[in-house]
């Protein structure tokens, strides 16, 4: 069952080089589950026992399984991210230097581990707006072939490299993208040639930098996983998976991943964006519901925040909680945090644990070091705009925000166990007695 997993959540990721991509696929495997297609600019037609999807700027998605019992019915969540840490091609992108080198300009996207992305083989990917007569069109590009390169500077140049050095993105993370034969304008008549159409038509471009690097499965025994972009997408897939196979009758049951956690959330298309609260409520609105049912179904709904966590690092386990620390291949996380950076509380771990459980599946708690700032997620964000109980969970990695990440093979498995469980079981709400 591992390697089926671990085989779906690679071909998925490799076919996944930006959040434009990631959620293009998450809509292609919707799709084949029969889920239909919502546009947000027209009128909505939703019905009990029915599946449907909608996206925003082609980079976050939202899923339906609305329930066939909904007299009183709740919302039930799983949301996860597509985005993750890269560098971003600027507009005006090429850059000589004395002639006999061309670069590209790029700026940060997210908080990388820098290092990371020396010395290995790039490419680009990402949406570009076409003009087409009178109308615009988007589309997805991805050059499938090693095209860049961010050249590490030599240890005889920069001595003092090994004992600490502070990478400046303008300066030292600019990629190689050709030699004296390349000339102004060859990096985006590369970009209308891979799209098929003339120089002329290509309007606008949202292009990242991805690494090349094909995933990998390593270990003594096979335990591990390695490869880009598993915070968030190994959650987004895994998620979804426990989301298609399981379902509430007497729940909208809704999956969510949301574009932009890496820099905010504070988008359009983000988490603190008006998407979820919007969907839900048209919903709410097309099944003949009033606002007051809205309400009710929110106060009595669930949320899984789902966004990778910290695994003890093998050399540094001083870096993590002595008591409140994860491992790969052990199980879910549960986030806490008392300066509420997550959801969890008293109430949704109780919840969470009894579907755990009832699944089968391992727990595991993770806090920061009280003298450590920690990171956030999607969680809070998102319920500031819909409010309900709300558990943050992820997968145990290392490596986080590196271009290429490591997990457990046996975690992905346990999430979608997991997710699945929190879709059939119907929640009651707890009362303090």
């Amino acid at each position: 069952m591992y390697e089926e997993i671990v085989s779906g959540l690679t071909s998925f990721i490799g076919k996944s080089p930006t959040a434009f991509h990631a959620v293009a696929n998450l809509g292609t495997l919707l799709h084949e589950q029969g889920y239909q297609r919502l546009n947000e600019g027209e009128k909505w037609e939703i019905c009990p026992g029915q599946k449907y999807y909608v996206t925003r700027n082609d980079s976050s998605i939202i899923a339906l399984n609305v329930g066939k019992e909904l007299k009183d019915y709740c919302f039930k969540i799983a949301a996860s991210h597509s985005d993750s840490p890269a560098f971003k091609v600027k507009e005006n992108a090429e850059i000589q230097v004395k002639e006999k080198y061309m670069k590209l300009n790029t700026e940060g996207y997210g908080g990388m581990l820098c290092a990371t992305w020396f010395d290995r083989p790039l490419s680009v990917a990402g949406r570009v707006i076409v003009r087409d007569g009178s109308k615009f069109a988007a589309r997805l590009l991805c050059v499938d072939r090693d095209l860049l390169l961010i050249p590490n500077m030599a240890i005889h140049m920069n001595r003092e490299v090994n004992d600490g050095y502070a990478y400046n993105k303008q300066v030292d993370m600019l990629p190689l993208f050709g030699g004296s034969e390349c000339a102004k304008g060859d990096f985006k008549k590369l970009i209308a040639k891979e799209l098929g159409v003339e120089e002329e038509a290509v309007y606008g471009m949202d292009l990242y930098l991805y690494n090349r690097m094909q995933p990998c499965v390593w270990g003594a025994n096979k335990e591990y996983i390695s490869c880009p972009q598993l915070d968030d997408l190994e959650c987004a897939y895994t998620s979804l998976q426990g989301f298609l196979q399981g379902a509430d009758e007497h729940a909208v049951n809704v999956f969510a991943c949301f574009d932009n956690e890496e820099v905010g959330s504070g988008t359009k298309q983000g988490a603190a964006s008006t998407f979820l609260y919007d969907t839900l409520m048209r919903v709410n609105r097309s099944l003949g519901k009033d606002e007051e049912e809205f309400y009710r179904a929110a106060a009595k709904g669930f949320m899984l925040s789902c966004d990778n966590a910290h695994a003890v690092h093998p050399n540094h386990p001083e870096k993590t909680d002595e008591g409140n620390c994860v491992y790969m291949n052990e199980g879910i996380v549960v986030k806490s945090h008392a300066g509420q950076k997550y959801t969890s509380d008293a109430v949704s771990i109780a919840v969470f644990r009894g579907i755990c459980e009832k699944a089968g599946v391992p727990l595991q708690f993770f806090a920061n070091r009280s003298d450590m700032a920690g990171g956030s997620t999607l969680g809070n964000i998102a319920m500031s705009q819909v409010s309900m109980n709300s558990i943050d969970i992820g997968l145990p990695q290392l490596a986080m925000h590196s271009a290429y990440e490591t997990a457990g093979v046996k975690d992905g498995c346990y999430m979608i166990q997991a997710v699945k469980e929190f879709f059939d079981s119907h929640i009651e709400t707890i009362e303090v007695l």
